[in-house]
Order: C-alpha cells, then sequence, then structure tokens
C-alpha cells in the first residue's frame, strides 16, 4: 500500500479527474495534537462543536478503569442516572421538558452535580413520603368497605337471630307436653355456662381467588368455620401492589385459637388484607366515623405532597435540557480525553486521529482559541504525520444525497478515495426504478406523498416517527426522484392507470373504413408520421401488443444493463489510473471492456441496427451460432456487410481476454515483489522520528511472503467470476422488462376487471364498491409492493451488477468526535 499523503497532494492538483464533491471521498491526513493538561478540556470542547477530527485510541491496552479520566466518567453516568430518574418522575407526572436549550447562563459542572443530588435527595423523600401516605390512605378506604359490608352481615344476623328467639319463646307460652324436649333451647341461651364463643377474622380478598379461599378454608379446619363474603362494587387500589383489584370482603367466624392460627396463615398466603372489626354496633359507628376522618386528612395531605412534587418536577423540566446535554457533553469529552496518552512530564497528553485536510485550518483556529480561553501559558502543537495506514471514508452530504449514499454505504463503504458509485447512483437508481414502474398515473400519486414529506420535513423531523415511516422519511428524496422518473417512463410507455392517452399529438394509425373500428390492428394503416414522443396510443388494446411491448422492453433491458455494466468497468480504470495502478489498467480493465462488449457489446449493436433498419432477423439465431457455428453464412439473418467477419474477430478477442486476466497479472505481481525485495536490500538512513513508526509499519505490511498459489487462486475466481458473471448479469438486467411487463398487466386488470366491469352494470352502488376495490387494489398492491418489489430489484442491480465491476467497499467510515452525532444517536 503506498502512502496516501501521496494521493492527497495529487488530487489537490486535480488528479486525473475533475475536483467532486461525491466522486471521490475528501483527502484525510493522520494527525498529532499535543495539549497541555490545563487546557485540554477546552480544546475537546472546541472540536467536538466543530465535529471535524477522529481520535485514535492510545491507550487501547489498558482496561476503562485503569485511564486517567476514569472517575470523572463515573461521575457523569452518575449523573446521567440522575436526569434518567426525572425524565421518568416527568413522564409519570405527564409534564414534558421543555425543547429550547436555555443557553443564557454557564453552568458549572461540579456545582450542577451537587444540585442534581440535591433534587435527587428530595424527589426521593417526597415520593417516599407520598407513597406511605397513599399506602395509609388504599388501606383505610379497604378498611371503610370491611366496616361498612361486615357491619351489614352483623346487622342482618342479629335481625335472623331476633325473629328466631321471638319465635321460640312463642312456641313455649303452651303447656308442655309429651313431645317436649328435656333440655330447652331457652335454657341454653341463658345459661352462659352452655354457650359456645365464637372469634371471627375479617378482611378483602381478590376476588379471583374468592373461590380457592373458600375452599382451603373449609378443609383446613374440616368445615368448623362459617364464611360470608360480598363483592366490592368498583376496584380497589391494593394497598401493597397499587394495582387495581376486583376484591370481596370476608368475615370467617371460627372455634377455637388452633382455627384461628390456621385462617391466619390462609389468610396471608392468598394475600388477603385483614382489618379488626367489632360487633357493637356503637363501636362500629364510631370507627366508621374516625375512618371517615382519617380518610378526608389524608386526602389533603397526599394533594399537597403530589402538588410539592409536581412544582419540584416542573422546576427540573425548564432546565432538563441543558443539564441534559452538558453531561452527555462532558461524558463524551472525558471519554475521548481517555483515549489521549499523557506524555513522560504528565504535563501534556498526546491525541493522533484523522482529520480532512480542509479542515486544517479551522481546527488550527479552534487550538488556539482553547489556548486563550483556558489562559494555558503553553499552546497547542498541530502535527501533520506520515502514514501507510489507510484512512477512513468522508464523504460530505446533504439532505438530498445522504440518502443515496447510505444505499451504497449499505453495501460496503468505499476505500478511501475510490470512485464513488454514489454520484451515479443518484441518477441510475431512481431510473431503474422507473422502468419497472413506468405509470405516470401511480408516479403521480408517488409524487403527492413525497411532497407532502418534504413540505412538512422540518416538523416531521423533530417528531418520534414508527419504524416504517421514519425509513421513508429519510428517503424522501430517493422517492421523489423514483417519482419523477416513473412519470416519464409512463410518459414513453404511455400509460396512466393503464390507459393511454394522445397527449403528443395523433396516432399515426387509423382505420381503413367504419367496419374496422372495434378491429385490431389488422384493417389499421399508417396515416400520419410516427407518434412524437412514446408508444402510439393506438397498440394499447391490440393483438400485437404484448409481442410488441415485450420486444420493446425486452431489447431496452439488455441496452441498458450493457451500458451501465460498461459504466462500471470504465470507473475501474478511473481507479486503476488515480492508484497509480498499471497492472489493473492493462490486464483487468482492457480483457474484461474486451470480453464483455465482443459479446453483449455486439448484441446490444445488433439490436440498434435492427431498430433503425427494420429488419426480420432472428437475434436468437445469430448469437448462439456465433459460437456454435462461426463460419458458416448467416443468410437472411445478416444485418449489414462484413458482419460474419466481425463476428469471427470478436469472437477470437473474448477468447483472448479469458487467459489475458488470468495469467499476466499475478505473474507480474510476483516480479514486483521479488524487485521490491532486493532493492531494499540498502537503504538509506533517516533522521525523522516519524521514520521509525514508518518503517514498523513497512516491515510489518511488505516482508510478507508472498504466496504465488493464493494469488493465482484468486486471480482465477476473479477470472471466472467475471466471464460468467457477464453472461448472468446480462440476463439479470431482463428484470426490469418482466417487472415493467408485470405492473402493466396488474394495473390493466385491475382497471378493466374492476373498474369498467362495476361501471357496465348501470348502478350506483355498484359503481361505489368498485371504486373502493379499484382504490384499494391500486394502493396495496400497485403503490405499496410493486413500489417495495421494484425498489429492491434496482436496488439489486446497483450492488450486484453495478458496483461489482469496480466498487471494493472494504474501508471504513470517517466517525468524528462530534456533539451533533452524539444528540443524533441519542435520539
Amino acid at each position: 500500500m503506498g502512502d496516501y499523503r501521496g494521493l492527497n497532494v495529487r488530487r489537490d492538483r486535480g488528479g486525473c479527474c475533475p475536483p467532486m464533491d461525491l466522486m471521490r471521498s475528501e483527502a484525510m491526513q493522520l494527525v498529532r495534537i499535543i495539549v497541555p493538561v490545563e487546557s485540554a478540556h477546552v480544546t475537546l470542547s472546541y472540536l467536538g462543536d466543530l465535529g471535524l477530527f477522529q481520535f485514535k485510541d492510545l491507550n487501547a491496552d489498558k482496561s476503562p478503569f485503569q485511564r486517567t479520566y476514569a472517575n470523572q466518567i463515573k461521575r457523569c453516568g452518575e449523573m446521567a442516572r440522575k436526569l434518567r430518574l426525572f425524565k421518568e418522575q416527568m413522564a409519570k407526572a405527564g409534564i414534558s421538558h421543555s425543547e429550547m436549550v436555555m443557553t443564557q447562563t454557564r453552568i458549572d459542572f461540579d456545582e450542577m452535580e451537587i444540585k442534581l443530588g440535591e433534587l435527587e435527595a428530595e424527589l426521593i423523600e417526597v415520593n417516599s413520603n407520598n407513597e406511605k401516605l397513599q399506602r395509609s390512605y388504599n388501606e383505610l378506604l379497604e378498611y371503610m368497605l370491611v366496616l361498612k359490608k361486615a357491619g351489614e352481615f352483623f346487622y342482618s344476623a342479629q335481625s335472623s337471630a331476633t325473629a328466631q328467639q321471638r319465635e321460640i319463646e312463642a312456641r313455649q307460652i303452651g303447656d308442655g307436653s309429651l313431645d317436649s324436649p328435656l333440655l330447652l333451647e331457652q335454657e341454653m341461651l341463658t345459661d352462659p355456662s352452655k354457650q359456645v364463643k365464637l372469634g371471627f377474622v375479617s378482611g378483602l380478598v381478590p376476588k379471583e381467588k374468592a373461590m380457592a379461599f373458600e375452599r382451603i378454608l373449609f378443609r383446613a379446619t374440616r368445615g368448623n368455620m362459617y364464611l360470608r363474603q360480598a363483592a366490592v362494587d368498583d376496584p380497589v387500589i391494593d394497598p401493597i401492589s397499587g394495582e387495581k383489584i376486583a376484591k370481596n370482603v370476608f368475615v370467617v367466624f371460627y372455634s377455637g385459637e388452633r382455627a384461628k392460627t390456621k385462617i391466619l396463615k390462609i389468610c396471608e398466603a392468598f394475600g388477603a388484607n385483614r382489618y379488626p372489626f367489632t360487633d357493637d354496633i356503637g363501636k362500629q359507628m364510631q370507627m366508621i366515623s374516625e375512618v371517615s376522618g382519617k380518610i378526608t386528612e389524608l386526602k389533603t395531605t397526599i394533594d399537597l405532597g403530589m402538588l410539592h412534587r409536581d412544582n419540584i418536577l416542573k422546576n427540573i423540566s425548564h432546565q432538563f435540557e441543558q443539564w441534559n446535554n452538558l453531561v452527555r457533553t462532558e461524558k463524551a469529552i472525558y471519554h475521548t480525553l481517555n483515549m489521549l496518552s499523557l506524555d513522560v512530564t504528565k504535563k501534556c497528553l498526546v491525541a493522533e486521529g484523522w482529520s480532512p485536510v480542509f479542515a486544517t485550518s479551522q481546527i488550527q483556529d479552534a487550538l488556539q482559541r482553547a489556548t486563550y480561553d483556558s489562559n494555558s501559558q503553553v499552546g497547542s502543537i498541530f502535527q501533520v504525520l506520515h502514514t501507510k495506514e489507510s484512512p477512513p471514508t468522508y464523504f460530505q452530504t446533504n439532505k438530498f444525497t445522504s440518502a443515496f449514499q447510505e444505499i451504497v454505504d449499505a453495501y460496503g463503504i468505499a476505500k478511501y478515495q475510490e470512485a464513488n458509485p454514489g454520484v451515479y447512483t443518484i441518477i441510475t437508481f431512481p431510473f431503474l426504478f422507473a422502468v419497472m414502474f413506468g405509470d405516470w398515473g401511480h408516479g403521480m400519486c408517488l409524487l403527492l406523498a413525497t411532497l407532502l414529506l418534504i413540505f412538512r420535513e422540518k416538523k416531521l423531523s423533530s417528531q418520534k416517527l414508527g419504524d416504517i415511516m421514519e425509513m421513508m422519511f429519510g428517503g424522501r428524496y430517493v422517492i421523489l426522484m423514483m417519482a419523477l422518473f416513473s412519470i416519464y417512463t409512463g410518459l414513453i410507455y404511455n400509460e396512466f392507470f393503464s390507459v393511454p392517452f394522445e397527449m403528443f399529438g395523433r396516432s399515426a394509425y387509423a382505420c381503413r373504413d367504419p367496419s374496422c373500428r372495434d378491429a385490431t390492428t389488422e384493417g389499421l394503416v399508417k396515416v400520419r408520421e410516427a407518434y412524437p414522443f412514446g408508444v402510439d396510443p393506438k397498440w394499447h388494446g391490440s393483438r400485437s401488443e404484448l409481442p410488441f411491448l415485450n420486444s420493446l422492453k425486452m431489447k431496452m433491458s439488455i441496452l441498458l444493463g450493457v451500458a451501465q455494466m460498461n459504466l462500471g468497468i470504465i470507473l475501474s480504470y478511473f481507479n486503476a489510473k488515480f492508484f497509480n495502478n498499471s497492472l489493473n489498467t492493462w490486464y483487468q480493465f482492457i480483457p474484461q471492456l474486451i470480453f464483455l462488449n465482443s459479446l453483449f457489446g455486439y448484441l446490444s449493436l445488433l439490436i440498434i441496427v435492427k431498430w433503425c433498419t427494420g429488419s426480420q432477423a432472428d437475434l436468437y439465431h445469430v448469437m448462439i451460432y456465433m459460437f456454435l457455428s462461426p463460419t458458416d453464412d448467416l443468410g437472411e439473418n445478416q444485418l449489414f456487410p462484413g458482419q460474419k467477419t466481425l463476428q469471427l474477430v470478436l469472437l477470437l478477442l473474448a477468447l483472448i481476454s479469458v487467459p489475458w486476466m488470468l495469467f499476466p497479472k499475478p505473474v507480474l505481481l510476483r516480479k514486483q515483489h521479488n524487485e521490491r525485495h532486493q532493492g531494499q536490500s540498502y537503504t538509506m538512513l533517516h533522521n525523522t522520528e516519524e521514520s521509525l513508526e514508518i518503517e514498523e509499519d513497512h516491515d510489518s505490511h511488505d516482508h510478507e511472503e508472498f504466496e504465488f498459489s493464493e494469488v493465482f487462486v484468486h486471480q482465477l475466481i476473479h477470472t471466472i467470476e467475471f466471464v460468467l458473471g457477464a453472461v448472468s448479469n446480462t440476463a439479470s438486467y431482463l428484470r426490469l422488462w418482466a417487472l415493467s411487463l408485470a405492473h402493466s398487466e396488474l394495473s390493466s386488470v385491475f382497471y378493466e376487471k374492476v373498474l369498467l366491469l362495476a361501471w357496465g352494470f348501470n348502478n350506483i352502488a355498484i359503481l361505489i364498491i368498485g371504486i373502493v376495490v379499484f382504490v384499494c387494489a391500486t394502493i396495496g398492491v400497485l403503490l405499496v409492493m410493486e413500489t417495495l418489489s421494484a425498489f429492491l430489484h434496482a436496488l439489486r442491480l446497483h450492488w450486484v451488477e453495478f458496483q461489482n465491476k469496480f466498487y471494493e467497499g472494504d474501508g471504513y467510515k470517517f466517525a468524528p468526535f462530534s456533539f451533533a452525532l452524539l444528540a443524533d444517536e441519542e435520539d
């Protein structure tokens, strides 16, 4: 690998091509910056604002905890945690933080850390108190329900007991008889020693567990209990979980301490909340009034606590964005400072990294301002290093070109300063899409949808969009170009929702007599000049429409494919010229160009000649027998004089170009390798410190053994791939014809079998249903599914058929230290 600094200088002089922003990536340089410790923080802050310097990690052998600024990063992480807590609390309270960043006052980092700690402690204390109060409030609400429902149990039981006692007394007024029991119930009631004392437990149990609760109680006490339950009308908030749950009020009557112990354990297991209760009605009324008063007091206290919490959060929300930005930038600064190495005196930090050549003056200006603002006695040192390391790839894009560049980057990041397919993708990608999607009615629908996104881009860019909507918004300018080219190709195909129009003049064909009005092309005669633009509208609906359009679109697909593949091979020449790689020029570019055009370039020539001359020659026959019987006469398939001789020459060139690609390059690479090592036996000594780094890097790369077998096998694979790919890639472009035909036929089916069929019934209801079905089918199938299908096929044609001719895509992206990029990543 050569010295990349030489490439930068040559590009500044103009090189072999005119300078373009996207044609080749920006010239990069490896830079060393020596910064005094006292001004390091301010320096990185200014470089982060500039966003044009990518730092290298000079402490890669150290763990994060062994680095100089590990404690500061830990502090930033703790502050970020507190801010996340504030954000969660604001979201729960329904308070939105201000999007406007307050820049009037400069906040000290240490003061902000103290303030955040105080606010967190205050907020946690307020939340803790509110939680306790809310729990007590929920318990009191449940207690009130128990008092009311259980009171109803006891009141109804007492009423029934009184009625029963009166009935017994009435029965005992008469004289006793032989049937009277020896021990009267009245004696049992009046004699306290003969009464059984019952205890009871009251509370609330979740409604869904009520049946299981009753069964377990029955089994545990062997039936020696009595349970009364009543459902609560509305769900209540459980004091422990804080969730709304439907519950039942229960009262369990039991006898004996063992039964009580079992019942209490079962209540605990089922999550039943128990509350004390008395069977004295007077005490019940007193408890209800006390609980009601406590509920009112707690409600007032909770409202005041929530108001205090909301005031704290509102004060936080006004400065939240400023604090969040400061913490994010501080953490990024300290993280980057950990990538710098301390010099031996521990008074300076040494940074190395990549920057664009055009940013040199801006970086130096930022270093000078940082030195002045930090009151440092010593300025920073800016030094450009020579290196053989491959620089990162950096393209300056805008909101229009960035989406097209992303399409290329999704395949692979361009190698440093190799030809960028993104320049051509801006035109070729939407054009190939439109070849498959050609209908100017559908193109207008896409255009209107895209213009809506573009006109509202300021509003939409600040909103959270869904995954699909965000993808569409990011590629809005790609869709815009796709829509415009679809309108253009739709005008060429003369299709508006599959309906032809005489927009550019009258048709060149007319009926010979009135009887042929409903006939097909039989009976049509050419009465005027050819239709000036696109397909003549009379072809649509004719018997020969499909054969004609098939022939047209198939041949057009081959022409477009061969043209784009030739463009890819030509770009490989510009890459070879730019990198001074004469081997690729002579033993890759030239034989590839000869091979492709000897076969498929010749086929393209035959297509054009056939169109111009109107010949009836069979091109399939010509191409097949060019290989099977190259010396036979062409007969009626001859398109021009000397065609047979030309075919023999082209076939010979195609056969020669295969070994031309395969054998010379590995042999010459081995020869160059041997000469380079022989010439390095004796070298001059250098005095600069950078020479040591260069020599180490040189030793690691250039003194590896040259494996001729590996190089030859690699070249063999490359040759076979190109030869077979020339055939398969040309055939792959026939997808342009196939998808265009499918789109046209689907559109025609929806128009004729849905819209026209509904129109023929002369019924308003059926017509409305037909229109709705037609609109839904057009949007769902043709504007969504077909758009996605054509997009993916155009993507494949660019990635595989076009870019594999010249694009290596093994580079790495320029990732500068930039505060703006940090904000985008967080969003």
